[in-house]
């Protein structure tokens, strides 16, 4: 699609790709600051894993780059590099979850608050209901198998968003710690679920997020 029709969706495509990294920024350094401060490990966790997805996210944002010039959907070198990296964080932020979310519910540890993985979950919720819907959008107009996979990752993070909404608002409603740390234990099976899928696309295996394929 050489056009200025294509030209101006690839250029939608890339900032897409750029708000998708700067938001994960942003909401990894307010939920692991107040995950810490509230002893809230579901939120935490869930802070950790939007920094892990800093790292795809620029292996996205390089991949709609080089398909803008090649039209190629074959993953490169640097991709490959920056999913197995992202592989390898899920696994470690998966194992350290689940061994902290045992310890917790062994001891019966509860947060100071889960307000904030509330109002974080709510607003996560609402911004990747827009990334998937431009995303899905762009891909089809552009008839991207590898936008849409995108945008199926994004749909991974709105399902995160609403383990995080439920453990958050089930401990705040109820006062049983247990919720936090159930939470984090499905945190921990997405993240090895996007990790598993990580190094499956890096070998070229699959085209989507978790088993997760957009459409």
């Amino acid at each position: 699609m050489n056009g200025q029709p294509g030209e101006k969706l690839y250029a939608a495509a890339n900032l897409l790709a750029v708000l998708t990294i700067l938001y994960n920024i942003a909401e990894g350094v307010v939920s692991v600051w107040f995950g810490a401060a509230d002893e809230t490990l579901s939120l935490f966790g869930f802070g950790v894993d939007s920094f892990v997805e800093v790292i795809s996210g620029v292996g996205i944002w390089h991949m709609v780059r080089r398909i803008r010039r090649n039209g190629g959907v074959t993953t490169d070198k640097f991709e490959q590099q920056a999913l197995r990296i992202t592989g390898r964080a899920f696994y470690i932020l998966s194992a350290g979850l689940a061994l902290s979310a045992g310890l917790l519910l062994y001891q019966g540890h509860r947060p100071e608050s889960t307000f904030w993985g509330i109002i974080v979950s709510l607003v996560s919720i609402s911004f990747m209901w827009l990334l998937i819907h431009y995303k899905t959008k762009v891909g089809k107009a552009l008839d991207s198998q590898a936008i849409l996979a995108d945008a199926a990752c994004s749909r991974m993070c709105l399902s995160l968003s609403l383990v995080l909404l439920g453990a958050s608002a089930g401990y705040e409603l109820s006062g049983f710690g247990g919720f936090d740390a159930v939470g984090a234990l499905l945190i921990a099976w997405f993240a090895f679920r996007e990790g598993r899928a990580a190094f499956q696309k890096a070998k070229g295996l699959i085209f989507c997020c978790g088993g997760n394929c957009g459409g």
